[in-house]
């Protein structure tokens, strides 16, 4: 009895709290070292970095970016977009797998999530839901939160996708959001846009995707599987014969419809076939490097409408009137034309 007494003592006996122990941060050359040796940790961490919102980060981060630039741009960028419930993860993950275990090519997957609008972290944590292939060495899966930015995508995914070429990833895969945001932001930084959907959607969630459908160079009706398979195949050839209704492309790539299935894996060699096909054109048409030096100028644009609205509202003329005006705003004593013509006169002069 006194034994058992001592095992349950023992037992319930409270434990020093664990300390967290902060890892050192990485220096440039450490990152950049790291990321250029295809390192998953040193990436992870570099992805973190260019995430962050604090002015020493972002300066790191930017060093880090601007190194490992010329080491980039070799890979295939494809947006993954879909009407709620296609599957997408389950699309990516079985696309993935195939890559690395049929083509014995590395993959990134930069799955990005909705935000909180408490922490403003990700909500679904999309690496929960690809483990089969976030266990690939081949493999690099990351999810980050959207952070309200339309289109469904985050705000540093560019230099992410950078960072993941220089790794040595030569396909990198961004899944939207896709909750019936425009899509056109996704659309416009990488190389081929994929719309996915199913069969038997409502009219609501077709609405939806009638409004990216234009921007897709394929649509794939994922599910396509046992007693849902013929549905599926009647999907396909809907979506097909909507397609034709669209003007032609300016890269010289003619939109398609498949049909595919995450579950058994049939369609998903059809449908990187379709990528490939679509790279092979317009790199030969020049079309390809066209439309990478246009994403390069308006990430350039994006970059400084993005900071002047950051030096905007940090300026102390700005700080010292907005709540006043915002106040004069809400309670109708000033228009929000005024108001934001009263704070951009009080920045421009006392800049």
């Amino acid at each position: 009895m006194k034994s058992a007494m001592r095992e349950l003592a023992g037992c319930a006996a409270p434990q020093a709290p664990r300390v967290a122990q902060r890892r050192r941060p990485l220096t440039r050359a450490e990152c950049v070292e790291g990321i250029l040796r295809g390192d998953r940790s040193t990436l992870a961490r570099a992805v973190t970095l260019i995430e962050s919102a604090r002015d020493d980060d972002r300066a790191l981060a930017e060093q880090v970016v601007e190194d490992c630039l010329p080491h980039s741009g070799h890979s295939i960028r494809v947006g993954i977009t879909g009407v709620p419930g296609a599957g997408k993860s389950s699309v990516i993950e079985a696309l993935g797998v195939y890559l690395v275990t049929e083509r014995k090519q590395k993959v990134a997957v930069l799955a990005i999530d909705p935000s909180s609008q408490i922490s403003g972290g990700s909500i679904l944590g999309d690496k929960t839901r690809m483990t089969t292939l976030a266990a690939s060495e081949m493999a690099f899966v990351r999810p980050s939160p959207s952070r309200g930015m339309i289109g469904g995508v985050a705000q540093r995914t560019r230099e992410a996708m950078l960072l993941c070429e220089a790794a040595g990833y030569s396909n990198v895969l961004v899944e939207t959001v896709g909750v019936g945001q425009s899509e056109t932001a996704a659309h416009e930084m990488v190389d081929f846009f994929l719309l996915l959907t199913l069969a038997g959607a409502g009219d609501e969630l077709q609405g939806i995707k009638r409004g990216v459908m234009e921007l897709a160079d394929l649509v794939a009706v994922n599910k396509a599987d046992g007693a849902n398979l013929e549905a599926a195949e009647r999907a396909r050839a809907e979506a097909a014969n909507a397609l034709h209704y669209f003007p032609a492309s300016a890269s010289g790539w003619t939109q398609r419809a498949i049909a595919c299935s995450a579950r058994t894996g049939a369609g998903i060699g059809e449908l990187w076939e379709c990528v490939l096909e679509f790279v092979a054109l317009t790199q030969a048409n020049g079309a390809f490097a066209q439309a990478r030096r246009e994403q390069q100028r308006r990430w350039m644009h994006e970059t400084i409408d993005r900071a002047l609205r950051q030096r905007f509202d940090a300026h102390p003329a700005v700080q010292s009137r907005v709540a006043a005006l915002e106040r004069d705003v809400t309670e109708g004593r000033a228009t929000p034309f005024l108001a934001a013509r009263m704070l951009l006169d009080a920045y421009a002069r006392e800049t």
